[in-house]
């Protein structure tokens, strides 16, 4: 519940506001005339339906249910609120839904039922699929749950899983693996002590028990305290496995020596004075909510090498199911699996913590601003918004589920089935594909200007790993070195990157001096020479690749476009190179669209638009893909005598004035460039055939401002500014990149010229 009146309405209009609830469905098929209601429903959809009759196995094909899951729940247990009733555990079921289809893709309905009978409920449970891939069991109280899920996972050749109890079972065996590694102890040796032997405690203890915990160290208690044999009070067969045989009867007794402690009961449970007697660096998960079983600081208080996780967001290590259901339900689904064993729950655990010992990924650290992401006692396992996730552990579950042979469509490529997930998050990753295969055949050395930068360093880390390029990072050593520690990158300046030190650099006399030489004549005496090599990163970087030190640069992290641009032409061009224009590719939900000039011609001329427009088609071809520009004015095929529309008409009579291997057309409005069908009534004769995916502007304000809506407001990723012009020698990006953005600018810098004409 909301701590203060203010976050409660606030959660309220949430709810409320612009619609109410956080579900809608959407159609992913047109419905624009009687032709698409005719494919769609009758008479269309009995085809459909036929195949499916004579093959239940094509329903994956032609209908939603095989990405299709269910969030089942009859409000029993939720959440911290108790039974409150399937009504109103409707927006915890939503939020559910939601989760599944932010972090997995996973369409979801919340089906929430009036039954509190455990054998009633999985009858209607059971009947439910026909309809649906697989089933998330939410909030349902125990015993009843138990209950449940048994008979619906008897009865139903399709995924059911108690999140409440597997999902947090998962998350906490990948937690205790990583805090075991820490302490540098082992699951065979540690002795746990428990609270809490409802749904989700006692599958924490079967997954430990799992992982290799002996039985016989586990002291499991609730609140009657100490469960033993013998006992009578509130026992069941869940509790009865975990029974021991002493005469102690309380957790002040049982806790002497624990090295783990688990809490999934209540607050303020565990007191300082028993974490006073557990075992050395003692590992306390007090997982009840809101209130822990003890706040971190008072355990920290008695044992300051506690290692401590909880469920709350606001303290590090937060044990959250959202690491783990979305994920497995993908894998799950993607082959088909008839359940979610054991093997497949481990390889989710495995997965989970293992992503948490690995770099931290950008976009994790870009969400989490401010926190320390890197392994150790304060970050056991990693962030809900680190996109690796659903790569890395729904490919491991598929793997498992493959393995243990409940795979009913066996991925044959798990490694291709990996980096496909891993495009449904990087949205750039598939159209980056072939720069980056073109980029592989050559090892070229990019230079950073603003190598202190956290997006730098994080985009040096992942080209070492990812590509074949040399990073060349320019800053000073202790710094970069004091953010790579920091930021918790396993890179090391010095070892895996050259660094170029402004203020202390070996070759600064041979910098200055050939800095001298190009500009003498333009005014630059040696003495501001040499102060722009002590400050100037970009025309240090510049010099280098002039030089022959460096293959290319990238900068502009920071700064205005144009005065990185001035340092570039300064040094870098020569006869043919010289800055043509900007490009920026923008990938949006129906495709990619190029724009240009963004950045370097505020106002081109004929000639220039024509050079923007050749470069242009040059570059899209890197990505695979055939260009079809538009020129995009005010003006609509001659109805405007000046302005734009002028320029552009005389820049494609500059085109047409030789053969041309691309198709090109104009000058139009947006709009028509976009639509195809609009464009034919307007201009049945246009030699362009479908949707434009190149857009070329008479004016930069026109390219820019396009771009940034489109940022802003359809959620396109950009990959660039990228300077055409230039040999691939220099780029200049701007300062809202990211450090993916910042690896996807380095694979096309890492492309020789020759690679794409």
């Amino acid at each position: 519940m909301s701590d203060t009146p203010s976050l409660r309405q606030a959660a309220l209009d949430y709810h409320a506001h612009p619609k109410p609830g956080k579900l809608e469905i959407k159609a992913t098929k047109p419905m624009a005339n009687g032709r698409d209601l005719a494919r769609a429903y009758s008479p269309g959809v009995a085809e459909a339906s036929l195949e499916i009759k004579n093959d239940p196995a094509t329903a994956e094909m032609y209908t939603a249910r095989g990405n299709l899951v269910a969030v089942v729940s009859n409000g029993t247990a939720v959440l911290g609120l108790g039974n409150i009733g399937a009504l109103a555990s409707k927006p915890v079921m939503e939020g559910k839904a939601v989760l599944f289809k932010k972090f997995a893709g996973i369409d979801c309905f919340d089906i929430e039922l009036n039954e509190p009978d455990p054998e009633k409920l999985a009858d209607i449970v059971c009947a439910l699929e026909p309809t649906f891939g697989a089933i998330n069991l939410e909030d349902i109280k125990a015993p009843d749950c138990f209950v449940v899920e048994k008979l619906c996972r008897e009865r139903m050749n399709i995924p059911v899983f108690h999140d409440d109890q597997h999902g947090t079972a998962i998350v906490v065996g990948a937690a205790a693996r990583n805090a075991l590694h820490v302490a540098g102890k082992r699951f065979e040796d540690i002795k746990v002590v428990s609270t809490g032997g409802g749904a989700a405690g006692i599958a924490c203890l079967n997954m430990l028990v799992k992982l290799g915990v002996k039985r016989e160290n586990i002291w499991l208690c609730d609140i009657h305290g100490l469960v033993y044999e013998g006992r009578d009070e509130d026992m069941n067969p869940h509790k009865d496995q975990f029974a021991q045989k002493t005469n102690l009867r309380t957790l002040d007794q049982v806790i002497d020596g624990a090295d783990l402690f688990l809490g999934l009961s209540g607050p303020n449970v565990l007191k300082p004075e028993m974490v006073a007697r557990m075992a050395k660096q003692p590992i306390i998960f007090a997982l009840a909510n809101p209130t822990p079983e003890i706040l971190p600081d008072a355990a920290r208080e008695v044992a300051p090498d506690a290692i401590i996780a909880t469920g709350r967001s606001d303290f590090p290590n937060q044990v959250n199911n959202v690491l783990c259901f979305p994920f497995i339900f993908r894998g799950a689904l993607d082959v088909g699996a008839t359940e979610i064993n054991d093997a497949m729950q481990i390889a989710c655990v495995e997965g989970i913590a293992e992503m948490a010992r690995a770099t931290t990924s950008a976009e994790a650290a870009a969400a989490y601003k401010g926190e320390q992401l890197t392994f150790g006692p304060d970050y056991l396992i990693p962030k809900p918004f680190d996109p690796r996730l659903v790569g890395v552990v729904s490919s491991a579950v598929a793997r498992a589920a493959m393995e243990s042979g409940v795979a009913r469509r066996p991925i044959e490529d798990i490694e291709a089935y990996k980096e496909k997930l891993n495009q449904t998050v990087f949205k750039s990753a598939l159209l980056m594909r072939p720069v980056f295969e073109a980029a592989s055949a050559a090892s070229r050395r990019i230079v950073f200007a603003e190598g202190e930068d956290e997006r730098v360093l994080r985009a040096a880390q992942a080209i070492l790993e990812e590509t074949t390029e040399t990073p060349i990072l320019i800053g000073r050593p202790e710094v970069i070195e004091a953010r790579c520690e920091r930021l918790g990158l396993s890179v090391r300046p010095g070892q895996d990157f050259q660094i170029v030190n402004p203020e202390n650099d070996p070759r600064y006399y041979d910098y200055w001096n050939s800095y001298h030489q190009i500009m003498q004549r333009r005014g630059v005496t040696p003495d501001l020479a040499k102060a722009i090599m002590r400050t100037n990163t970009t025309a240090i970087g510049a010099i280098m690749v002039h030089r022959g030190e460096a293959d290319s640069m990238i900068c502009g992290t920071f700064g205005e476009y144009r005065w990185h641009l001035n340092y570039v032409e300064q040094v870098l061009n020569d006869g043919d190179l010289r800055p043509h224009g900007a490009l920026s590719l923008m990938i949006l939900e129906d495709g990619p669209l190029f724009i240009a000039d963004t950045h370097v011609r505020q106002l081109p001329s004929p000639e220039e638009l024509a050079e923007i427009t050749v470069g242009a088609a040059r570059h899209v071809r890197r990505f695979g893909l055939e260009p079809k520009i538009a020129f995009c004015s005010q003006s609509q095929f001659g109805n405007q005598a000046e302005g734009s529309g002028k320029r552009l008409r005389e820049a494609i009579a500059i085109l047409d004035s030789k053969p041309r291997d691309f198709i090109y057309e104009g000058e139009m409005n947006l709009d028509v460039a976009l639509d195809p069908e609009l464009r034919e009534r307007i201009f049945p004769n246009s030699r362009l055939e479908g949707a434009a995916n190149v857009l070329i502007f008479a004016h930069a304000d026109a390219a820019s401002g396009v771009r940034n809506i489109l940022k802003m407001k359809a959620d396109g990723i950009e990959v660039g500014p990228i300077l055409m012009g230039m040999g691939n020698k220099a780029h200049i990006v701007t300062p809202s990149i990211t450090a993916r953005g910042l690896l996807n600018m380095a694979a096309i810098a890492g492309t020789p010229v020759a690679h794409y004409g």
